[in-house]
């Protein structure tokens, strides 16, 4: 190999190893940069000749040649040789071989180590605007699956026990509000990626009388970094995005649990669509929920590529360390896998078929009415921690002789308490039950329009976003490549 076939090689006698030059390299990962990293560059180079840094005729020159690298990247035939250690030196090293000397400057003002983080950023942009639309678009089947399910009951659990009888509409509205929140999640870390370090040079900031502002609105950021030193070493960006990413995948996970439990034949709540489940291999009758059990075991390497950048991250002194180039990786397969999951799990539950008898008769078991028979006593004027002994008392009962507290005769009710009249029976089914918690955001059909109409608004408020940035991005980039 070439000593002369990296971008430092000048201080050094010696070239390093190709096993060294091997084991340094990162072309294998962050050769997914390479358009952001021309689009800086072009950027870079306008602001450069803008300056009087370099002339004009040099500048429009490393603009042309750096949009014919772009034509070349989009087409996939730019030349990358294995043996330069990153896209960056790539594309510097064929442009400088094509346009010589004015190739040469486009480095004045930049160091790799602002030059790389500002490819990042952009990336991390695009994959949070990505993450956006895909979560938008499982909101809209929840919402959907919640409407169309508004009043089919279900048993709702605490510690995996019968508690109380919800809706389906509640149960995935309860979903939803979870992906409504990591949606605000990302949104709100947004503003912190979509800051521009270029200018920061190597971590000092630069002795030339650069523009960081110009630089920065020309790629579309919100503002250039405010400390050159912090500019080229943060990497929180990428640790709260795979936070985001992994506590998003979490709850991906947690509908899945219930989705494999929901298809087994002992609840047989649900069946999924043939085309998101598989069989078995030599088990003819099976049918197997392998889109909802694979989203769960993804969650594991979601959270891993979390714990990987936060290790890389804690012992690290200002400012930048060649440990930072371990960051990408775990960028990379994070937003992939997510994206994956997300897009996968919203087709499988937008054709999932609810078994709506088998629902309601498991939630006829348990006693699910429990707390509204205490209740019931308790508008008749006893304390609740009363009530709730008496109905313990009954449930007890019921038990003892394997019946149902509707079940009951009224005589039997009153043996626990007088204050137990006929009017009982008017509050002991299942469908009165979930019609009566019409406190705010409870189960009864006649509330959760609230929550749809609530959750659309949040859809509005989510497309606008996504759309305004996206805008923004695409002006100014379209603007970089004419």
């Amino acid at each position: 190999m070439d000593s002369k076939k990296v971008l430092w090689s000048g201080r050094f006698k010696e070239g390093a190893t190709d096993a060294t030059l091997a084991f340094t390299s990162s072309l294998h990962t962050d050769v997914k940069l390479a358009r952001y990293d021309v689009l800086g560059s072009i950027a870079h180079a306008k602001m450069l000749s803008a300056q009087g840094i370099i002339s004009q005729e040099d500048g429009k020159e490393i603009q042309k040649g750096l949009k014919e690298i772009l034509l070349q990247i989009e087409d996939g035939t730019l030349p990358i040789q294995d043996s330069l250690e990153d896209i960056h030196s790539n594309i510097e090293f064929i442009l400088t071989d094509r346009i010589k000397d004015a190739g040469a400057r486009l480095h004045t003002a930049r160091s790799r180590n602002d030059q790389v983080v500002t490819d990042v950023r952009m990336f991390m942009r695009d994959a949070i605007l990505d993450t956006i639309e895909e979560l938008i678009g499982f909101e809209k089947t929840l919402l959907e699956v919640s409407k169309d399910n508004i009043d089919v009951i279900v048993p709702g659990f605490t510690h995996v026990q019968h508690a109380q009888p919800v809706t389906i509409g509640h149960h995935f509205m309860a979903h939803f509000s979870r992906i409504r929140r990591d949606i605000e999640r990302f949104i709100e870390s947004y503003s912190r990626v979509n800051v521009c370090p270029l200018g920061s040079a190597a971590l000092a900031g630069t002795t030339y009388d650069i523009d960081r502002e110009y630089t920065s609105s020309l790629l579309g950021f919100q503002n250039p970094c405010y400390n050159s030193m912090d500019g080229v070493s943060d990497r929180d960006f990428i640790a709260e995005f795979l936070f985001n990413s992994s506590l998003c995948a979490v709850h991906l996970s947690s509908i899945c649990e219930e989705l494999v439990y929901w298809s087994s034949q002992e609840f047989a709540f649900i069946e999924m669509d043939d085309a998101y489940a598989t069989g078995s291999s030599i088990m003819p009758q099976k049918k197997n929920s392998d889109v909802a059990e694979l989203t769960r075991g993804r969650t594991g390497a979601a959270i891993g590529d979390l714990v990987n950048i936060l290790t890389t991250m804690k012992g690290l002194p200002l400012t930048y360390n060649r440990d930072l180039q371990e960051d990408k990786d775990a960028m990379f397969s994070s937003y992939t896998r997510l994206t994956s999951c997300i897009k996968m799990c919203s087709a499988m539950i937008a054709t999932l078929s609810f078994n709506k008898e088998r629902m309601l008769s498991a939630a006829s078991e348990g006693f699910m009415n429990a707390t509204d028979l205490a209740d019931y006593l308790v508008v008749k004027g006893m304390p609740f921690r009363k009530a709730h002994e008496v109905v313990g008392g009954a449930v007890r009962y019921c038990i003892d002789e394997n019946k149902k507290l509707e079940d009951l005769t009224l005589k039997e009710l009153q043996s626990f308490s007088d204050l137990i009249k006929e009017d009982v029976f008017d509050i002991l089914p299942l469908e009165k039950c979930v019609n009566r918690r019409k406190s705010f955001g409870g189960t009864s059909p006649e509330i959760i329009p609230v929550q749809l109409d609530n959750g659309h608004s949040a859809v509005d408020r989510q497309n606008a976003f996504l759309i305004g940035e996206r805008n923004i991005i695409e002006q100014a980039f379209d603007a970089l490549e004419k």
